[in-house]
């Protein structure tokens, strides 16, 4: 018969698991698996239910967690070895069983228990193994198996029933551990819908077995096949059905009471045990880490012993190396003796009486020389020393003293070392006193073999150097900024304590102030004004009344207050309009005011309408209103406050005053060296189609390529052209190089050749010929090629320059001669040669320009005596002749009759002064007719006297004067100049210069850029620079407006400031004047004329002008340097339309300012002035853009032609004119280039005799 237990209530697992298993977790790095942590939970949770049944567990976590998600194991049977793993149970309650038993046999790793066989004393661990390799699978391993009894067959029926009932409750407690296992853990990412309370309800059928399920590898639940059995437990179970029945209901409310405390519990014991394992974690943690420490100990531990061990062996392996070196050594030096007894022995044979070992020397080598004492001056000497150096004795010298060897003879030995550097040994032997073995003069010397020779050695040596003046150069830097440093923290203490009693002084002015301002304010004025309350201080509300009717306001519409206090300390602090009093009879008005902090004196005036708006004011005649504030008067604290205020306040203005200078220094110099460079540039590429280098710029140590166009040259045509190079002016140690063939380049017409050039070089001088040994030669017309050299270890050595003149700006400025002696003289110093100039002390100095004048000596020349003073006018050493004959304390600089006799005798006496003073200047440069006579007199009279080195140099400011003189001159200087290219041109033909063309070049001149520097000019109101000229011409446009009387209006302006001569043209500038008024523009002339004609004549036509154009036109017809700064920049165009003009200055100063020149095609102007409608391609080849207005012809036309076409561009272009302003101003018209020229003909100068 078969059947079916259906339970009806939850299965309690508490009564099936007696004891408490515990839980090992293996130390674990990694994380879970998502989704682990809530079935591990629900899963520790079950095993707490069910603990009684399995007795004492203990679950084992490794650190080999699984990574890999578990996969289901099938329940169903097999008839093959059961799987490993979950192993089929046979049906419980078929007719086949049998019971009866009172063991199990035990086969493999499976058994069969029976419902009373399970003890609660039993206890078994279970291992949890997590296992890498099977992701998610959980073993439970049995560490105990116990075995399991039969049951008795006589027991008592209350003990069958109970067994059966446990037999019952195991096997459904063992289903539902499996299915949770399965539920948690094998899928644990299945969502679950049912809860640890939903146990029970299992229902049994005969067609479904009871399951054992063992997690684990090596157990397995099998049962055994015995007939008997199975029949035992099918009659049992028949026979107590019936009972089973009836004690259903009384065991359903007992068992339901016990699942509901289980139940009850459960949390409980859940919090107790994740408390434990807790607790458990950390010991295991704790264990961990001390075993992690141990570890570390062990491992530190083998590490210093691997070490020890490791150094043992390297000292070891070190002593047998060191054996073995010793034992090279020994046998080295043996076969090293034998070897220089071998050749000692060959040169004792020889007679010779040196040798060295070894015999090949090389650097960075130690050596031994030996000496046949026997055979040397030094024979009989008991003392033998060898005294030398390397490199030709540029290099490490040394003395030693020599021993006696064993060698046979009588030989003499010491070690030497050999330098790296070396390339050569030069020595002598000597006794140590005045005997020596010189090798009869010629000294002894060794040749080394190695990487250096005597090219690269001095290569090497001016490395050297170099870095030492590098050095050298830091330390002095850090020297002057320390002492600039020092310099500045002086200077601010000074201006500290200069604020400080200028605070006082201002303070004690301020208090002796307010003294007479208390006396003389009052608190009220009958019936003009008053105060309400009376009694007030800072910060109250107080009501000033005043009398309309009293003051100048009696008629006005509106009435205001405009106060300060203290004396107006802060200006204007209030403001208000007063309103008309209804309470108060007459004219009276009133105004609130709330009194100004710290106030102890209100001042105030009244007017008819608010600040920058009021007309009409009523001040108390010019007295102010004042008013005490009672209850306000300063303490003596509030003077030192005042005291301190005006103390930051000076520091202040002096901190922002020394900031402005600063930055305007630091930019002046910024734009001085920018256009020095581009300068530089350009005149490296002036003779770019001729000559050219790359790179432009040449560097000491590296290799230039020289390309030459001779087709531009006398060479042109020629099959070969030679190059022939030197440095230094033709002065380098090395001398001349070997002429090189020059290749053709890739760009046409110009051949090329490369040149390394020395570390010592500052200069880089070639010249071209059409053979290699010499034929025709391209030597630029006798001044040769030169290119400067940057970064070179010697810097050019200084020429010593004396200008002999009767001119110098600004102390004795005439005309344009003035600017160009002190000019020059400036540039040329600027470039590191010595300036001093010699100049007559008239009486008209203007002394105000010499600093640090000083009476030096004096001396007889001439039966007269001549008085020597010294001083620095611009920087520029000068030496002031005074001769007490009377020749220049008449007043004026020319205009005497004598002229010729009084600058004939200043030229012999500047002579005789240098003589007598012990000079030696490279060159003499006198300028024009009047210092003419020094050329021919150094010739005739002190060349043979100790003056031979200078060369003469002679410069034709204008050859309209003193044409004789000037060709004598010409005849006996060494060169000559005259102030443009084109005005060289233009006198070419003149009897006095054309027989010396070969030596007259013609330079241009410049201007100095501080003087004439609108960025740094204190003469107009605005400085500016090309960035901002429109703005800054403006501001002077105005400016010159104002001060001149003319119309304030925005018209076209044109300046002329010249001297008033027939070679500038004054019939030319008449006619410009009219022309600009009659196109609408205004005109201002700055000049005088030495012709007192000339001079009426133009008083008649400024008054006519001034009178007819008052607002439009001005002459003024005087000299006046502030003014002529402030025409320059306020000017649109500047005139000057010169019959004649060597150079002309004026153009070159106007362009400084912005100003625009219109010129005519002459001398200088024409080779400053590009026009910029027909110069175009004249300006390029400059490397230049136009700048101007120009015209041929010397008529009212030629005029026309360009002042006509610059008011159009001025009235119908302005954008395009203020860009030619900015242009022009770019331009670099200064001494940096002409000063350049001027040296390269000194140089010439010295060379050519």
């Amino acid at each position: 018969m078969e059947m079916s237990l259906h339970l009806q209530r939850p299965l309690n697992c508490g009564t099936l698991f007696g004891d408490r298993g515990c839980v090992k977790l293996k130390p674990f790095s990694g994380s879970f698996p998502i989704g682990r942590t809530t079935a591990s939970r629900q899963c520790l949770v079950r095993r707490k239910e069910c603990m009684a049944v399995w007795g004492s567990y203990c679950i084992n976590s490794s650190a080999d967690f699984p990574r890999r998600r578990p996969r289901r194991i099938s329940n169903a049977r097999s008839r093959g070895p059961p799987p490993k793993g979950f192993m089929p149970r046979s049906p419980l309650g078929t007719s086949n069983h049998k019971r009866g038993h009172k063991k199990t046999g035990v086969k493999g790793d499976s058994y069969t228990p029976t419902a009373s066989g399970i003890s609660r004393d039993d206890k078994r661990a279970v291992d949890f193994k997590i296992e890498p390799e099977e992701e998610g699978a959980v073993i439970f391993s049995q560490e105990k198996t116990p075995e399991i009894d039969g049951v008795d067959e006589g027991a008592a029926e209350a003990s069958e029933l109970s067994s059966l009932h446990d037999t019952l409750d195991v096997t459904k407690t063992e289903n539902r551990i499996t299915s949770i296992i399965e539920e948690d853990l094998l899928e644990p990412q299945k969502e679950e819908t049912s809860e640890i309370s939903d146990i029970g309800n299992v229902q049994d059928s005969e067609r479904e077995p009871l399951i054992y399920e063992k997690i684990g590898e090596t157990t397995k639940v099998t049962d055994v096949d015995s007939d008997d059995k199975v029949t035992e437990e099918t009659s049992l179970l028949s026979k107590l059905e019936a009972e089973a029945s009836l004690l259903k209901q009384k065991e359903d409310a007992q068992e339901a009471k016990l699942v509901m405390e289980a139940i009850s519990k459960q949390d409980e014991a859940s919090s107790s045990l994740n408390l434990e394992m807790e607790e458990n974690l950390h010991k295991l943690d704790e264990a961990s880490r001390l075993l992690q420490l141990e570890i570390e100990e062990n491992l530190r531990k083998q590490e210093e012993a691997a070490r020890l061990l490791k150094l043992e062996m390297e000292e070891k392996l070190r002593k047998q190396e060191e054996a073995s070196r010793q034992v090279k050594l020994e046998m080295e030096a043996k076969l090293r003796k034998q070897e220089i007894e071998r050749i000692a022995e060959e040169n004792f044979s020889l007679g010779n009486k040196l040798f060295v070992y070894p015999s090949v020397v090389k650097a960075d080598q130690d050596i031994e020389v030996f000496l046949n004492r026997s055979l040397s001056t030094l024979s009989s000497e008991p003392d033998v020393l060898i005294m030398g150096a390397f490199n030709d004795w540029m290099w490490k010298s040394f003395n030693q003293r020599l021993n006696k060897t064993h060698l046979k003879g009588d030989w003499w030995s010491c070690h030497l070392n050999v330098p790296r550097e070396a390339y050569k040994v030069d020595f002598v032997f000597f006794n140590g006193q005045n005997i020596y073995d010189n090798n009869d003069g010629k000294d002894f010397s060794l040749s080394v073999d190695g990487e250096m020779d005597a090219l690269s050695f001095e290569d090497f040596l001016l490395e050297k150097k170099r870095k030492e003046l590098e050095d050298l150069a830091k330390e002095q830097a850090e020297k002057e900024r320390q002492a600039e440093e020092k310099r500045k923290m002086e200077e601010e203490k000074a201006a500290k304590e200069a604020d400080r009693l200028q605070a006082r002084v201002e303070t004690e002015r301020l208090r002796e102030t307010f003294q007479q301002l208390i006396k003389k304010a009052v608190r009220s004025m009958d019936n003009v004004w008053y105060i309400e309350p009376t009694e007030f201080k800072g910060k109250d509300l107080i009501r000033l009344y005043y009398n309309r009717s009293s003051g100048p306001l009696s008629h006005a519409n509106e009435v205001w207050v405009h106060g300060g206090h203290n004396n107006w300390k802060a200006g204007i602090s209030f403001a208000e309009q007063l309103v008309r009093s209804s309470s108060k009879d007459s004219d009276w008005w009133h105004a609130d005011i709330v009194v100004p902090d710290q106030a102890f004196l209100l001042d105030w005036v009244f007017a008819n309408g608010p600040p920058q708006k009021a007309s009409i004011y009523d001040n108390n005649r010019r007295q102010d209103f004042h008013s005490i504030v009672p209850n306000g008067m300063p303490n003596e604290q509030y003077w030192t406050e005042e005291e301190q205020q005006i103390y930051q306040k000076l520091q202040e203005e002096r901190r922002l005053k020394q900031e402005a200078i600063r930055a305007k220094v630091q930019r002046t110099a910024l734009m001085k060296s920018e256009t020095k460079e581009k300068t530089l540039k350009r005149f490296l590429l002036s003779q770019k189609h001729v000559v050219y280098t790359e790179p432009l710029d040449v560097q000491a140590g590296s290799t230039v390529t020289v390309y030459y166009n001779p087709t531009n040259t006398n060479l042109n045509g020629k099959p070969e052209v030679w190059f022939r190079c030197s440095f230094n002016r033709w002065t380098h140690h090395r001398g001349l190089l070997s002429p090189v063939r020059m290749l053709p380049a890739e760009n046409g017409t110009h051949l090329k050749t490369s040149v390394k050039v020395p570390l010592d070089a500052y200069m880089m001088d070639f010249v071209f010929s059409e053979r290699e040994d010499g034929g025709e030669f391209d030597n630029k017309f006798g001044m040769d090629y030169h290119i400067p050299v940057f970064g070179g270890i010697v810097k050019e050595p200084p020429m010593h320059i004396v200008h002999i003149a009767v001119e110098m700006a600004p102390v004795a400025k005439v005309g344009g001669l003035g600017d160009v002696v002190t000019s020059l003289s400036r540039a040329v110093q600027d470039l590191n040669h010595n300036v001093d100039i010699i100049l007559p002390k008239y009486d008209c100095l203007n002394y105000s320009h010499v600093k640090d004048l000083q009476y030096r000596k004096n001396y007889s020349w001439g039966g007269t005596e001549i008085k020597i003073w010294h001083g620095k006018v611009e920087g520029l050493s000068v030496y002031f002749l005074e001769p007490q004959n009377g020749f220049f304390g008449v007043g004026c600089v020319y205009g005497r009759g004598n002229d010729g006799a009084r600058f004939g005798f200043f030229c012999h006496a500047a002579l005789e002064f240098l003589l007598q003073d012990g000079f030696h200047p490279d060159i003499i440069h006198c300028h024009d007719w009047s210092s003419a006579p020094v050329a021919w007199l150094y010739k005739d009279h002190y060349m043979q006297y100790g003056l031979g080195k200078a060369r003469v140099v002679f410069t034709i400011h204008n050859l309209e004067f003193g044409a004789a003189l000037i060709g004598k001159a010409m005849a006996y200087a060494d060169k000559a100049t005259t102030v443009s290219p084109t005005y060289s041109r233009e006198v070419a033909g003149n009897p006095a210069v054309a027989p010396y063309l070969q030596k007259f070049h013609g330079i241009l001149n410049g201007i100095d850029q501080d003087i004439w520097d609108p960025y740094n000019d204190h003469f107009l109101p605005v400085s500016y620079t090309a960035e901002n000229v429109v703005e800054g011409k403006r501001a002077a446009k105005e400016a010159l407006q104002q001060r001149l009387g003319l119309r304030r209006a925005d018209l076209p302006l044109v300046g002329i400031i010249t001297r008033l001569t027939h070679q500038k043209g004054i019939h030319l500038i008449k006619h410009a004047m009219w022309r600009t008024l009659e196109r609408g523009g205004q005109v201002v002339l700055l000049g005088s004329a030495p012709d007192p004609r000339i001079q009426n004549d133009f008083v008649n036509l400024a008054n006519e002008l001034h009178s007819s154009h008052h607002d439009r036109a001005r002459l003024c017809l005087t000299y006046d340097e502030p003014l002529s700064h402030l025409i320059y920049a306020g000017a649109d165009f500047v005139l000057v339309p010169s019959i004649f003009e060597p150079c002309g200055l004026t153009q070159l100063t106007a362009m400084r300012y912005g100003s625009i020149p219109v010129v005519r095609k002459t001398g200088g102007l024409y080779d400053t002035v590009f026009d910029v409608d027909h110069d175009k391609e004249r300006a390029q080849a400059q490397g230049l853009e136009p700048n101007g207005f120009s015209f041929d012809g010397a008529d009212a036309g030629g005029v026309d032609f360009a002042l006509n076409r610059a008011i159009s561009a001025w009235y119908e272009g302005r954008d395009w004119f203020n860009t030619l302003c900015k242009t022009v101003m770019e331009q670099d018209w200064s001494w940096n280039r002409p000063a350049l020229d001027y040296l390269e003909l000194y140089h010439a100068a010295r060379k050519s005799v």
